[in-house]
């Protein structure tokens, strides 16, 4: 077994075992560390089985690199049966061992964020024209509701307003929907089993039965549903290790609640808490720095990070003409070191605020021929073609994803139209099933004649049978068949700009069948290794869209301040650390500063090495140039440790802080004026 070496904070964390424990970890403080050894040293020295320890992280990619870890410290029998997962996986779970109590067919769906847009545009009986911001902020509204247990019936209870009402007479329906498509989406992964274990003790100790210590990585990210769902999983007892940042936690539009890290001393008296406050990344002048700005917000729980590295360059702050300049600025900068100093591309982040701010930094780096990533693209799943050969899946497993039949009715084209789906989703509801199951009945020659009863009636056959031969024999091989009968290699080529695109989309629908060979193979011990394999396929769509797995390439990393979180750079570029940007106009309006500096606090602390943040004097707002005001945040940092780019001549640290107040009190004065 591999020996790693921990601090004494660390090492206490591991060995805590006997009280429901809180580790505050810090930036760059090594916690997937502590959760890796811990889950050892429950199995080596507590009398824990793997299968009775699940650790819980938010996404598929960091529970993958930490059962990867777990298992070479062990070894593969003693981390057999080990569950590493996300808080949806584990959910997903519950609800498919669960089914019978929860009134679920087995087979059923994952709705994405796109099917559930689809089925509110149905609800709302909108046209394609129609204000899709309208029944998005809808779909925001009920996943709210759902992070915070609220059911359709206390939504509408609870609306004091008309349109907060028809958002939970929409949630109502919406509700109903699914359970007539025998599915659920995203949020009902968390909210169905944490009713489900509230309300049934017999249930709920089984699973206490089964998860008897439970991890759970990234705790201030949690919200309303996810903590019950913790109790409820770990009883009065509390047999958990949670770890957490509360200046990390960034994420309150989705959900998440900082506050549940102050409900653990509430609801477990006899929580201990350790903390990590010894950074293994970035030199000193960088955890200074973000260690004065990120001590203006309240704290529930004190701490500052400190580093035995060495202290490292002064934090440069570069002046920018305006957002052109800034681009070129940053993209100049870089092609500099990469020319004198040989540092790769790699090296080099270029964080930001907003998505749209990437869009002048691709222009220039482009130019000059710098490769670069940006994090946050389509995702492999939301190609067409992704989409197309997954609702075949679908359909395959599932014959009442209604989403799933609408989509491929007619790819590749096959006289099924708008009209003929009409009539039959007219006949579906009056008769109270899914537009497959009409497709059978007698009474629906009545509705549906001629070309369209025909064309709906081969499609039904051909799926049908398709479907019975993946539970007969290879699912692979079958899956095979049906793309080529219903020639969609040839369709890619007859919709595609050319040639060579098609081949790319067709290599695309290839990757995911051998990804339906491996899932195949690693759940062939289920009852339906097919549909184990397509809902898990549907759910990874969900969690990582973006986050596929690639080999590391020398290229410069573009990302949110968002999308940056757990990642470290030793070369970050800041920019447009302004107000109305950073912090965000929106959180200004909202009074919700706190946040805006966690997140300036979270790309502080992605830097390893050097530290360049960019203002720029004017900024392309709402067509027109526009005057920028330096963000406040910059204020709250050491101005000792800050370089100004126009600072020509040496200064001592006092001169320095004495130039700060003065350069802030004169934005102070533009900000008022």
């Amino acid at each position: 077994m591999s020996v790693v070496r921990l601090n004494p904070q660390q090492e206490q964390a591991v060995k805590l075992t006997t009280s429901p424990l809180l580790v505050l970890a810090g930036a760059g403080s090594g916690k997937t560390a502590v959760i890796t050894q811990k889950i050892v040293h429950l199995i080596k020295h507590c009398g824990y089985q793997a299968k009775h320890i699940a650790a819980v992280t938010f996404t598929n990619k960091a529970s993958k690199e930490m059962k990867a870890r777990v298992t070479k410290l062990l070894g593969k029998e003693y981390a057999k049966g080990l569950t590493v997962s996300t808080f949806h996986n584990l959910g997903l779970n519950i609800i498919r061992r669960e089914h019978k109590a929860l009134g679920f067919r087995p087979n059923f769906t994952i709705f994405d964020d796109q099917d559930s847009f689809q089925l509110m545009k149905e609800l709302c009986k909108k046209s394609d024209d129609a204000d899709k911001k309208e029944m998005q902020d809808i779909l925001t509204q009920i996943s709210k509701w759902k992070n915070d247990l609220i059911l359709p019936e206390q939504a509408v209870g609870l609306a004091n307003n008309q349109e907060t009402l028809l958002a939970a007479k929409l949630y109502e329906a919406y509700t109903r929907s699914l359970r007539a498509f025998n599915a659920v989406d995203f949020d009902d992964l968390i909210l169905i089993p944490t009713l489900l274990l509230k309300n049934e003790q017999a249930i709920r100790e089984k699973w206490r039965g089964k998860i008897r210590y439970l991890l759970v990585d990234e705790y201030q990210d949690t919200n309303t549903s996810q903590y019950e769902l913790v109790k409820l999983l770990t009883g009065r007892l509390g047999n958990f290790t949670v770890v957490g940042d509360d200046d990390q936690s960034i994420y309150s539009w989705r959900g998440a609640n900082p506050q549940n890290l102050e409900l653990l001393q509430k609801d477990f008296p006899n929580l201990q808490v350790v903390k990590l406050e010894q950074n293994y990344r970035s030199a000193g002048r960088i955890l200074k720095s973000a260690n004065e700005l990120i001590q203006n917000n309240e704290h529930i729980f004190k701490k500052k990070l400190w580093s035995d590295k060495h202290y490292g360059e002064p934090i440069r702050i570069l002046s920018a003409k305006n957002d052109n300049d800034e681009a070129d600025r940053v993209t100049k900068e870089i092609l500099s070191r990469r020319i004198n100093k040989n540092t790769p591309y790699k090296d080099f982040a270029i964080l930001y605020r907003g998505n749209h701010q990437s869009r002048l930094l691709e222009k220039f780096l482009v130019d000059k021929q710098i490769p670069y990533k940006i994090s946050g693209t389509t995702s492999f799943f939301a190609r067409a073609e992704i989409k197309d050969v997954m609702a075949y899946f679908r359909l395959l497993i599932n014959q009442d994803d209604d989403n799933a039949f609408i989509r491929i009715s007619n790819v590749p084209r096959r006289e099924i139209g708008v009209t003929t789906l009409e009539k039959l989703g007219s006949y579906a509801n009056e008769r109270h099933v899914s537009l497959f199951e009409a497709i059978f009945e007698v009474g629906l020659e009545q509705t549906l004649s001629g070309k369209g009863l025909a064309a709906v009636r081969r499609f039904g056959e051909t799926i049908a049978k398709a479907s019975d031969n993946v539970k007969r024999g290879d699912s692979l091989a079958v899956v095979r068949e049906l793309l080529s009968y219903i020639g969609y290699h040839g369709f890619l080529f007859d919709n595609s700009s050319s040639p060579k695109a098609a081949e790319y989309r067709w290599s695309n629908v290839e990757i995911l069948l051998s990804w339906v060979e491996s899932g195949l193979e690693n759940n062939k011990l289920a009852d339906d290794p097919f549909a184990e394999t397509v809902s898990k396929l549907c759910l990874r769509e969900m969690l990582d869209r973006g986050d596929e797995e690639e080999e590391e390439a020398n290229e410069v990393q573009l990302m949110t301040l968002h999308a940056s979180k757990g990642l470290e750079f030793p070369h970050v570029y800041l920019i447009g650390m302004e107000e109305e940007l950073l912090p965000h106009k929106s959180s200004i309006e909202e009074n919700n500063i706190e946040e805006e500096r966690r997140l300036a606090y979270v790309g502080i602390t992605r830097a390893e090495e050097t530290l360049s943040i960019l203002v720029a004097k004017k900024r392309h707002k709402y067509g027109e140039m526009i005057d920028s005001v330096p963000s406040r945040f910059l204020e709250e940092m050491p101005q000792e440790d800050l370089e100004w780019e126009e600072d020509q001549i040496p200064l001592s640290d006092d001169e320095k802080r004495e130039q700060g107040k003065d350069r802030m009190a004169e934005m102070r004065k533009r900000l008022m004026s």
